[in-house]
This record gives C-alpha cells, structure tokens and sequence, in this order.
C-alpha cells in the first residue's frame, strides 16, 4: 500500500504577507509612541501650571501669617484689589509679599488682602494668568483663602 503524502490541498507560497505584517505592527507602534508623546506634553504642562498653584497657596497663607502677627493693625494690610508688587518690599511686610508673588508665583501675579476688623476675618487672594492651564485663554487665576484670626 503506497500512500501518497501530498495534503489535500496543494501548498501555495505567499510571498510578501510577512513584510505587511511587520509594516502593519510598525505603524501600529508609532501611532501608540505618538500618543505617549502627547501624554508626556500634557503632563508636563499641567505639571508647571499645579506647581504654580501650589506656591499662590504658599504665598497666601504666607501673608495670613503676617497678618496674624500683627492683628492690632489689620486696616493696614487691606488693598480691596489685586495690586502688583514693585520689588522694594521688606520681607514680611505686604509690599515684600506682592514681590514674592512675582518671583514664585507668575511675573504678572497679582495680590489682594481685605481684613474686617469687627468680625477679625481676611481673605487672601493671588491673580495670575495661566495660559497652560486655561488653554491660552487670557482669562487669569484666581485663588482666594478667607480666614479668621
């Protein structure tokens, strides 16, 4: 009994399906390393604009403590709106705390303090543009903090 050891079906070549394969993976990888670029790009940004933010609320309870310091005084500190430093100011008093705000901040920061001397309550707030985090609107940041001393 001879059998023959031919398949059913005869054997086709295919000649260049690998080469496709591997041109199909290739740009499937650089699509997924494009994305991870942009990822890395929007990290970074939102990384500078959240660090900005941390130093305004450094800043701000910076100044509560100067003004908890010295309580007797509180009428001296009001400003009632957002007014820019211009880098003379004596660290720990408020002219030295607008400098502050440009030099940790932004360099457009901008501070407020508004105190009531009958109920002993101020807010401390920090303006800034933020074009990273508001997508290049030039619509600034505000961050306030309202305590009682």
């Amino acid at each position: 009994m001879n059998r023959s050891l031919s398949p059913r079906c005869p054997r086709r070549h295919q000649r260049g399906v690998g080469l496709i394969e591997v041109m199909i993976a290739v740009l499937v990888l650089a699509i997924g390393m494009l994305g991870l670029a942009a990822l890395q790009a929007i990290t970074l940004k939102n990384t500078g604009s959240s660090a900005s933010r941390t130093q305004a609320t450094i800043q701000i309870y910076s100044m509560m403590d100067i003004i908890r310091a010295d309580r007797s005084n509180l009428g001296a500190y009001n400003t009632n709106i957002y007014a820019d430093g211009d880098g003379t100011g004596d660290p720990g008093t408020m002219a030295g705390w607008l400098d502050a705000l440009k030099t940790t901040v932004a360099p457009d920061a901008k501070g407020r303090v508004i105190c009531n001397a009958d109920t002993m309550t101020c807010s401390v707030g920090v303006q800034w543009s933020d074009a990273r985090a508001t997508g290049g609107s030039d619509t600034p940041v505000d961050i306030s903090i309202t305590s009682q001393l």
